[in-house]
């Protein structure tokens, strides 16, 4: 394996998602999203952009599943989310929803581990991980161990039937 290359343990960095409502000075609002999203216009209709906004986060929770190797978020910041709390990272990773209600303008998703995510304030955890997927070379494997099947003479299209295994076995 080349030195640069990574290790096929190695955990995919944690994601996350902060989706905001800005004020601006000519008493407009508008909704912001830290990835590439289509975000409505401004607009002074502020409960129409909050309620875009908690759409939108339910949005990314429900299209974004939590990598089974993903590594946590909260630690990549240095843990900086829950200041004043000491945990170490631990745990599987999950996907928890944050927002304060006393700011009412942030919407933070993020993938952290679960130590993390019982020391977030104002979170709760929307997901968990599913179970890795087999690797294909051990499917394969498996496909190779299972007999063949036999079963009636197989239709063609034409109206001609196709010989059995065994009609083909013996004819050689």
């Amino acid at each position: 394996m080349h030195p640069d290359a990574p290790s096929p343990s190695a955990r995919r960095p944690g994601r996350c998602w902060t989706i905001r409502v800005v004020g601006h000075r000519d008493r407009t609002a508008s909704v912001t999203c830290s990835s590439a999203c289509a975000m409505p216009p401004r607009s002074r209709d502020l409960p129409a952009l909050r309620r875009f906004a908690v759409a939108h986060a339910a949005a990314h929770a429900k299209a974004a599943a939590v990598h089974h190797d993903a590594a946590c978020w909260c630690r990549r910041q240095r843990c900086a989310l829950h200041e004043g709390a000491r945990v170490a990272c631990a745990g599987a990773v999950v996907l928890v929803l944050r927002h304060d209600p006393a700011v009412g303008q942030v919407w933070t998703l993020s993938e952290v581990c679960s130590a993390c995510a019982a020391s977030l304030p104002h979170a709760r955890v929307l997901s968990r991980p599913a179970p890795p997927r087999p690797r294909i070379a051990q499917a394969a494997r498996d496909a190779e161990a299972r007999p063949p099947a036999v079963g009636p003479p197989r239709l063609v299209p034409g109206g001609f039937s196709a010989p059995s295994a065994k009609a083909e076995d013996g004819a050689a």
